[in-house]
C-alpha cells in the first residue's frame, strides 16, 4: 500500500512539475469562511447522530459504561456469531462473552473472510453526516478489520461526538500527519444502489452495523 502511494504521488508531483511558481498551491490562500465549530451541546449532538445513523440503516443503542458487553452479546446471539475479530487494544468490558473474540495480530483478509463480525472502537463520530471514523490503530483496529466480516459492532463514547465536519478532520489531523493514519469513514451499513435506485447491502463492507452509543 506504501510503494501504490509513493507511485501515485511521485505522478501527481510529475504532472505538476511544469505548473508556474506563482500558481502553486503554498502560494494559493485557501478561504476558510465555512463554519467550523457546532452550536449543538452534548445532548444536541448525540441526539443528531442517532437520527442520521437510523436513516442510514443503522442499529443504535444507547448504554451505560457497564453494559457494553452484554450488548455485544445480546448482538452476537442475535446475528448468529461464533466469532468476531477485535483489535488488541479493544477493553476487555467491550468484549463478547457468547462469541470467541479472536484478536487480530496480522490476520489475513482470508482468515477475515472467515470471521463472523468484528467489534470495535472508534477515533471520532461526526453527527452532522451520520459517520464513525476509525483511525487504523488502538481500539479502532486494522483498516481491514471492519471491511470484510460481515457485521461490525462500533462502540462510541458520548465525548468522540463533535458535530461538524471540521471538528472531525482537526481531531484526526495529528494521527494523519504523523504516522499518515488509514482512515476510514463509515456512513452506515455498505451499501449500493444500480442505475434503477435498487439499494444493496453488503456490497463492499458489512451489511449490518450496530452502534452503541456509551453515556459518559
Amino acid at each position: 500500500m506504501s510503494d501504490a502511494r509513493e507511485s501515485m504521488l511521485a505522478r501527481i508531483r510529475g504532472a505538476l512539475a511544469d505548473v508556474p511558481a506563482a500558481e502553486a498551491a503554498a502560494d494559493v490562500a485557501v478561504a476558510r469562511e465555512y463554519r467550523r465549530t457546532g452550536e449543538l451541546d452534548a445532548v444536541g449532538r448525540v441526539a443528531m447522530l442517532i437520527d442520521r445513523l437510523l436513516d442510514y440503516h443503522a442499529e443504535v443503542r444507547r448504554v451505560g459504561p457497564d453494559a457494553v458487553a452484554d450488548a455485544v452479546d445480546r448482538a452476537c446471539t442475535r446475528w448468529g456469531l461464533n466469532d468476531v475479530a477485535v483489535p488488541a487494544a479493544l477493553p476487555a468490558g467491550w468484549r463478547p462473552t457468547v462469541a470467541s473474540a479472536i484478536e487480530d495480530d496480522g490476520l489475513t483478509a482470508t482468515q477475515l473472510d472467515g470471521i463472523d463480525g468484528a467489534v470495535t472502537g472508534c477515533a471520532v463520530a461526526i453527527a452532522q453526516t451520520g459517520t464513525l471514523v476509525l483511525d487504523g490503530e488502538g481500539v479502532c483496529g486494522r483498516r481491514v478489520l471492519t471491511l470484510v466480516p460481515d457485521h461490525h459492532v462500533c462502540v462510541v463514547t458520548t465525548d468522540q461526538i463533535v458535530e461538524l465536519v471540521p471538528a472531525a478532520i482537526a481531531a484526526l489531523a495529528p494521527a494523519v500527519r504523523e504516522r499518515r493514519a488509514p482512515v476510514t469513514f463509515i456512513s452506515g451499513p455498505s451499501a449500493s444502489s444500480d442505475i434503477e435506485l435498487s439499494r444493496v447491502e453488503g456490497v463492499h463492507g458489512p451489511r449490518h452495523l450496530l452502534v452503541l452509543i456509551v453515556a459518559g
